[in-house]
């Protein structure tokens, strides 16, 4: 779908692409990276609307540099910012943008309602879109994405300002795109967990740079540490320091998962190295000799946030550039 080589562009006073080489291939794929990573740069690149300083690219096998018009022609783009014309229904800025991606009136007119159906706008397809909710302005930039049936789209921050419900209809919406009718995703996001519950392969970007780029299950791959969570007791009112004191004193090796940074019950949950089959044996039973309440027991995974820690982790231990 996208294939950069050493793709470069630099501004007056910053770098916002550093030799970027990436190869993406159909599905799902996620772009992570903190605000100023380099994402919308990427992105107006590949519609071929900035010219890269060094490098090349190609969108569904079209120069970026000399094919722009081609790859819009074939691609949705679905902007970050705000770009409505209050005053406009739904239905004609949704037509108006599928004629002018080629599309004949009658054909407009049919794709717009079929879209907007799909992104659940139906009922408000005729009112002036100044009166939208962020969520309904969400979806109406997503529908003029979708609305010419193209083969790719690019989607930039499509949950910025957005409650949690509504980011999670959007999540949704963006996993059917690719399910229900076969058009590749590219989604840029600062939030982490969204793209490891939405994508099938999350490229990782930060100051310009490549981190990482793999499918999200290798992400997310269980290791060989346990994740223990218990319940604290009268008895034991810190019930985790508790169990790692008795883990400790039997010979098995165990931490606090607080210095993991970013777990879901932090303080509670414990990590534990897994010798054998005979670990959990030892776990269970150290639990129920304190009279603990054992919540969940169960090899953790790695979170899309460890490439970043890893990553700055490694660039404070004294190697002094990215990797």
């Amino acid at each position: 779908m996208i294939v950069t080589q050493s793709l470069t562009k630099r501004y007056p006073r910053v770098t916002a692409l550093d030799r970027l080489t990436v190869d993406i291939t159909p599905g799902v794929t996620g772009l992570v990276g903190a605000n100023g990573a380099g994402k919308s740069t990427l992105i107006k690149i590949l519609l071929g609307l900035s010219p890269a300083t060094e490098g090349d690219a190609r969108v569904l096998g079209l120069d970026v540099a000399t094919e722009g018009p081609a790859i819009r022609e074939r691609v949705g783009y679905m902007p970050e910012h705000d770009c409505l014309p209050p005053d406009v229904s739904a239905t004609e800025f949704v037509v108006h943008m599928a004629r002018m991606s080629g599309l004949p009136p009658t054909a407009a007119r049919e794709r717009t309602a079929d879209t907007l159906r799909h992104v659940g706008l139906y009922e408000e397809r005729y009112r002036p879109m100044g009166g939208y909710s962020t969520g309904m302005k969400q979806r109406v930039k997503l529908a003029q994405a979708l609305v010419h049936d193209p083969r790719l789209v690019l989607l930039d921050e499509p949950t910025n300002g957005l409650d949690p419900v509504g980011r999670d209809h959007m999540l949704d919406l963006i996993r059917r795109v690719h399910t229900d009718f076969g058009i590749s995703v590219l989604v840029t996001s600062h939030l982490l967990g969204e793209l490891e519950r939405t994508c099938d392969h999350v490229v990782v970007v930060d100051g310009g740079r490549l981190l990482r780029s793999s499918s999200t299950s290798d992400f997310t791959q269980a290791t060989a540490a346990l994740a223990v969570e218990v319940t604290d007791t009268d008895a034991h009112p810190d019930g985790g320091a508790a169990l790692l004191a008795a883990l400790t004193t039997a010979g098995i090796a165990a931490r606090p998962a607080s210095a993991e940074g970013g777990l879901p019950g932090a303080g509670h949950v414990l990590l534990v190295e897994v010798a054998g089959e005979e670990t959990y044996d030892l776990v269970r039973d150290a639990v129920a000799d304190l009279g603990l309440g054992l919540v969940r027991m169960e090899q953790r995974q790695h979170h899309i946030a460890e490439v970043f820690q890893q990553h700055d982790s490694d660039t404070k231990g004294g190697s002094g550039h990215a990797g």
